[in-house]
């Protein structure tokens, strides 16, 4: 990859890296740093990387630093500990994205990835399982379940409204 075409890629890319990496870590600063964290892992192998395969290298590389990210905080236990209060909303107030948000975050971290980028960022099957380095049947998987997963923490919304 050249440099003209490397920095194509922060234009391109960069927004969705950032959107990708928030929704797993729910942390602005976080995710800004995965970003130049991301181009920075690139631009060192920037010569060896493909412009035509930079999309799924950047988010390979997104997704490696995201879930050592994730594991080092379990470690060091910096989660937010907060209770998020299950209160009952009037259908009047009631945000379908901010439940999904929820849903979303109450799924495992591969189902979460592999969902964010198969309906989030527009990737077909074959790209996931070279992002997140599984099969493509395990992939589909991976996805079904989530998606079942989601379907079923919205049905119980649905009963408590």
């Amino acid at each position: 990859m050249t440099d003209s075409e490397y920095n194509k890629t922060i234009d391109l890319y960069a927004d969705g890296i950032y959107r990708f990496a928030l929704k797993h870590i729910k942390n602005a600063m976080a995710a800004q740093d995965i970003v130049q964290e991301t181009y920075l892992k690139v631009w060192v192998k920037h010569k060896e990387v493909s412009y035509a395969k930079s999309k799924s290298y950047l988010f390979t590389t997104a997704y490696h630093l995201i879930i050592d990210f994730l594991k080092l905080e379990s470690r060091i236990g910096e989660f937010n500990e907060q209770e998020i209060k299950k209160s009952v909303q009037p259908i009047e107030t009631f945000d379908l994205q901010t439940i999904l948000h929820e849903a979303l975050d109450k799924l495992p971290v591969i189902q979460k990835t592999v969902i964010l980028l198969r309906d989030y960022e527009g990737y077909n099957y074959a790209e996931i399982a070279e992002i997140t380095t599984l099969n493509e049947s395990q992939v589909k998987v991976y996805i079904f379940r989530a998606r079942q997963a989601l379907k079923a923490y919205l049905k119980q919304i649905e009963l408590l409204v």
